[in-house]
């Protein structure tokens, strides 16, 4: 796990992850399936479903991509279009997605 005290938005967070960019697709590219017609309804795929993401998913956020090395780590891709990444208030208990398996994106 990494993490970083960042501002967003004018709050001060921890933006953490963990650390297995060649997982992550982003948000709007992770395969997964609808489960509803309800379009927030829905489960993303597990890792070992997915295999290795693309090295570039094609999504930036303000002319950041996907972190290709180490130092580029939790830039502003990573806080607003990578799935695997948590945001939290300093001081705040938080939990990592856990993608070996399937997690559905309402609460059941």
């Amino acid at each position: 796990m990494i993490a970083k005290q960042i501002i967003f938005f004018g709050n001060i967070l921890i933006l953490s992850c963990d650390k297995k960019c060649h997982k992550a697709w982003g948000i709007n590219n992770r395969r997964r399936r609808e489960l509803s017609e309800d379009e927030d309804d829905f489960e993303w795929f597990s890792d070992d479903e997915l295999g290795d993401a693309p090295i570039d998913p094609g999504t930036y956020e303000g002319g950041h991509s996907k972190p290709y090395h180490a130092s580029d780590l939790l830039n502003k891709w990573c806080a607003r279009e990578c799935e695997r990444s948590v945001m939290a208030k300093p001081c705040e208990n938080f939990e990592l997605k856990d993608f070996s398996k399937r997690i559905k994106n309402m609460g059941v």
